[in-house]
């Protein structure tokens, strides 16, 4: 496994870390930012940034490793895992913004699951209710509510369904996963 910081909207910074990788048998997309606020007080800027962090930033990327990831689909499968949200499948009061962006993110996923499936190129959406990250810690803030980490799900649990998307077997293609916290 190699991990490559690299500012992600930064479109030359990006192509340079990518560039030189030949062969990539999995991409896990897990980077996003979630800003939350109504529509009437959400300005252009913010709805720019969101689509830009979590849309085209992933887009761009995956074009960049299509050629890497091509070349290890014609020999034995790759995957590309789109760790999304529950966002990506319901929108509710206050989070116009980010669930748009994982709308489009979702419809990005599948546009390529049915562009690339015949380069022997799998693609996941992994769809997570809320997670115990920093992130959560300010979307409760936000809510006015008092934050227990233990009413969400653990990180690990969604690294779980990301190792079962890029473990199964190449008769079967996990395209959509669902995760919510217990209870």
């Amino acid at each position: 496994m190699t991990t490559l910081p690299v500012e992600l909207t930064d479109d030359d910074a990006l192509a340079g870390a990518l560039s030189g990788i030949d062969r990539l048998d999995a991409l896990v997309h897990s980077a996003g930012i979630g800003e939350l606020g109504t529509v009437a007080d959400t300005p252009a800027a913010t709805w720019r940034t969101q689509f830009d962090v979590n849309v085209v930033a992933v887009a761009e990327a995956t074009r960049l490793l299509l050629p890497a990831l091509r070349a290890a689909g014609a020999d034995g499968g790759a995957d590309v895992v789109l760790v999304n949200s529950g966002s990506g499948i319901t929108a509710r009061a206050g989070w116009g913004s980010y669930a748009a962006s994982k709308f489009a993110l979702r419809a990005f996923g599948d546009a390529l699951r049915a562009e690339e499936s015949g380069n022997g190129i799998r693609v996941t959406s992994v769809h997570p209710g809320r997670v115990d990250t920093a992130m959560q810690e300010r979307v409760v803030a936000h809510e006015g509510g008092e934050y227990d980490g233990s009413r969400f799900l653990r990180p690990e649990s969604v690294a779980s369904a990301v190792l079962a998307a890029l473990t199964a077997t190449r008769d079967a293609h996990l395209t959509e996963i669902v995760v919510r916290p217990q209870g």
